[in-house]
């Protein structure tokens, strides 16, 4: 079958850790057809749909040199047997269009995964207060007293805007933090912008894991992503180191509870966040980590997606 992966420019992937890429190699090793879409060249119509230029792979094992241009043409998203929405933030504007546009396509017949409306129902921070359950204390708001409350009352801190990714503009601030004002004022734009503050976790020194859920599935192995010396982030683009390890029990606990009601929402493919036995966000835009797992453990969770993708093709008549 024909699957077209929507994602950043191709020249900027690292085939060495990225997993869209592990996900076409997955696909061709199966047989299927890889195409790859820009965000920018996805547009409507009414005498065609939506469309967009898709660029025919020809996927290779070499890093450096990772794939061979084929052929391009402009497509109907409906002619291809599945549409992974891939694309990295920021989740702006015109991320949300896109999503709208993936939506209209799904009404022509176009099957994508994650599905459109899903990904933007989720926003990847501030989902985890449906599973408050499973999180320490936050709060999420852009009023600076509201913030400096929570601060008080919870003396060590982590604060984030809602729409970063790699671990950018995430500040640890304590009770005595003699720069609190200037972060907060910085962080919510002088309350223009919200943010979310969350009760600082000690055993990020130990990882902050990504547990993966394909289809439904939870790999049995996570990625914990441990920081440098000096550093309260572990996300690898902020020079975290990755140590795949067995799920814990609380982490089992987690994701076998997330996994069944976040499938039947429409998203395949889920990387879950847990510092020691807090979750703390719910990653649907471009989940990560499947080469370091893959590397570590011998489980390819590129090859779980392929064949979760199958599936879900074969069930559509």
């Amino acid at each position: 079958m024909r699957i077209a992966f929507i994602v950043d420019p191709l020249p900027s992937l690292k085939a060495y850790k990225d997993s869209s890429i592990a996900m076409m190699r997955a696909a061709q090793a199966a047989g299927h057809a890889v195409w790859a879409i820009q965000q920018p060249t996805i547009h409507w119509s009414p005498l065609h749909g939506v469309r967009a230029e898709a660029v025919h792979l020809e996927m290779l094992a070499d890093d450096d040199e990772w794939f061979v241009e084929v052929d391009r043409h402009v497509v109907a998203l409906r002619d291809f047997r599945a549409v992974l929405m891939r694309k990295d933030p920021p989740f702006d504007l015109e991320y949300v269009t896109t999503t709208w546009l993936l939506e209209r396509a799904e009404a022509e017949g176009a099957r994508v995964f994650n599905r459109p409306r899903a990904l933007r129902d989720h926003s990847e921070k501030l989902s985890v207060t449906e599973f408050s359950q499973f999180t320490v204390p936050l709060v999420v708001g852009r009023d600076a007293a509201v913030i400096h409350s929570f601060i008080d009352r919870e003396r060590d801190t982590i604060l984030k805007p809602l729409d970063g990714m790699g671990g950018s503009e995430i500040f640890r601030v304590r009770h005595d933090d003699p720069n609190r004002n200037v972060i907060i004022e910085s962080l919510t734009h002088y309350g223009a912008r919200t943010i979310m503050a969350q009760r600082y976790i000690p055993e990020i020194a130990d990882g902050d894991k990504r547990i993966l859920i394909v289809g439904g599935k939870v790999v049995p192995y996570c990625l914990a992503r441990i920081p440098k010396a000096g550093e309260t982030r572990g996300n690898l683009a902020a020079g975290g180191r990755g140590v795949a390890r067995e799920l814990s029990a609380r982490d089992r606990e987690i994701a076998e509870a997330l996994a069944p009601v976040l499938a039947a929402r429409g998203l395949l493919i889920v990387g879950l966040d847990v510092i020691g036995d807090w979750l703390t966000e719910i990653n649907v835009t471009s989940p990560t980590c499947m080469v370091e797992i893959a590397e570590q453990t011998g489980l390819d969770a590129a090859e779980m997606v392929v064949a979760a993708l199958e599936r879900e093709c074969a069930a559509v008549v």
